[in-house]
């Protein structure tokens, strides 16, 4: 139904991985909008991500502030260069693309602040794995359809997910499931009545009997 609702295509998105670990890690508990901007100025501020690991916390904190915890952000963001220059000799993960999925996603979460969810973009947008994504929507909408129990962890959550999503179908889900809980399932006064899923919604179900009783 979200296939038929969004449909399949997926544009695809054109980024070296670090690029796209570093914006994930910028997009942290914060709007897309605000990401885009904290990106689009460290890339200006500085010529290449060796720069921004030698530069001081201090120094980069500030050009990133428009993504929230820009303190934090700043020290995790040279944490991960810094261990990948350590582990690689340079900052590129090409290596990741030899690897299978668990192992990848096992060398990406080891990096200190990459958690499943940065480490799952990485690998489905820059390596085509099938890794599915937990972010807030995706967790939200997933629970509320019952797919998986309302008590579970996102990182528990992306096994249950991926065993039951086929693996061509992963990248579509992502994104259909993310625009959907942008539109229409959102975290506070969801859409209920405009939404095609309601009918197989608990959380629909369960709202209308509360209203009925």
């Amino acid at each position: 139904m979200l296939v038929k609702e969004y449909g399949s295509v997926v544009a695809e998105r054109v980024m070296d991985p670090i690029d796209e670990l570093i914006l994930t890690i910028l997009s942290q508990n914060t709007a897309d909008v605000n990401t885009e901007r904290a990106f689009r100025a460290l890339k200006s501020a500085y010529s290449s991500w060796e720069e921004v690991l030698g530069a001081p916390e201090d120094e980069l904190a500030p050009i990133i502030r428009s993504s929230g915890p820009f303190r934090v952000k700043a020290k995790r963001i040279k944490a991960a260069l810094g261990e990948i220059m350590n582990r690689v000799g340079a900052l590129q993960l090409d290596l990741l693309a030899n690897m299978n999925p668990n192992d990848a996603m096992d060398w990406l979460v080891s990096l200190h602040g990459v958690g499943p969810k940065t480490a799952s973009i990485v690998l489905l947008f820059c390596f085509d794995m099938p890794v599915l994504p937990v972010d807030t929507h995706v967790w939200r909408i997933t629970k509320r359809l019952g797919l998986i129990p309302s008590n579970i962890t996102r990182e528990k959550a992306q096994k249950l997910l991926m065993d039951i999503i086929p693996s061509s179908c992963v990248k579509s889900m992502n994104h259909n499931l993310v625009k959907h809980g942008r539109n229409i399932c959102k975290s506070q006064n969801p859409l209920c009545v405009s939404c095609f899923l309601r009918i197989h919604c608990i959380y629909h179900s369960a709202k209308k009997e509360t209203q009925s009783s």
